[in-house]
């Protein structure tokens, strides 16, 4: 009785330890498997593209000073009247223009004001500004602006306050197209990882569009933008 319970507990313990084995090597092919899966290469993919704004605001300034109201309303509305009419000689409409309501200092009512040196009570900026998509004729207008200098209208204000300011607003036209390049620009980059690691280029993990960004090319072309993307994708890797 004795020797029978002993071999039954050596094949029971046999049994336990074959048990054992094949479950470690499951385990152990299961964590290669795992390990294998976890094996992959992140890499970035750029396209960028020029383009031309297609959209202008331009802000034109001027000021007016007088020791009455009533003649500095007449004489705002004398330069607001020919600073219209040189626009619509550029062939901007009346919809593309439009003007804010001139700012009024009093200057006697200005503490900091040295009265010994005044010479006039008001002074009045005003401002039209033109928002046009005719990019073109905005920069063929600025170059004649010098008319209004003749026509006695003396443009005010500092380089930026009277900048011009060019957007491009249709980026949803040329995203599908970048975003193509952007991706097999990467891909590239993965392709030449995985051949130089001695692997194959798997499926994709994971990937994550970048922000358009929209740029001036220079500063001496605003006019002219960059429109640029960068795409971050992980592929998996995975032996020849």
């Amino acid at each position: 009785m004795k020797n029978s319970r002993v071999t039954e507990y050596f094949i029971l313990g046999l049994f336990i330890l074959l048990g054992l084995s094949i479950l470690g090597f499951f385990l152990s092919k299961s964590a290669i498997l795992i390990k294998s899966s976890n094996r992959h290469v992140t890499v970035k993919g750029l396209a960028e593209k020029e383009v031309p704004a297609n959209v202008a605001i331009w802000p034109i300034s001027f000021n007016e000073t007088e020791n009455e109201l009533i003649p500095l309303y007449e004489k705002i509305n004398n330069k607001k009247s020919k600073v219209i009419s040189f626009l619509k000689e550029q062939g901007f409409s009346d919809e593309e223009i439009s003007f804010d309501t001139p700012f009024i200092k009093d200057l006697e009512a200005d503490v900091y004001y040295d009265n010994k040196r005044k010479n006039f009570r008001y002074l009045a900026k005003t401002t039209i500004t033109v928002h046009t998509d005719k990019v073109d004729k905005v920069l063929d207008s600025r170059i004649k602006i010098t008319d209004l200098i003749k026509a006695g209208v003396a443009i005010s204000g500092s380089e930026y306050e009277n900048n011009v300011q060019y957007i491009y607003t249709k980026l949803n036209e040329v995203k599908p197209q970048m975003i193509e390049e952007a991706t097999k620009n990467a891909r590239e980059v993965a392709e030449k990882f995985a051949r130089d690691s001695g692997s194959k280029l798997g499926k994709i993990k994971n990937a994550r569009q970048g922000i358009f960004s929209i740029s001036n090319r220079d500063s001496n072309t605003p006019y002219l933008k960059k429109v640029r993307i960068v795409s971050t994708i992980d592929y998996y890797l995975v032996d020849e």
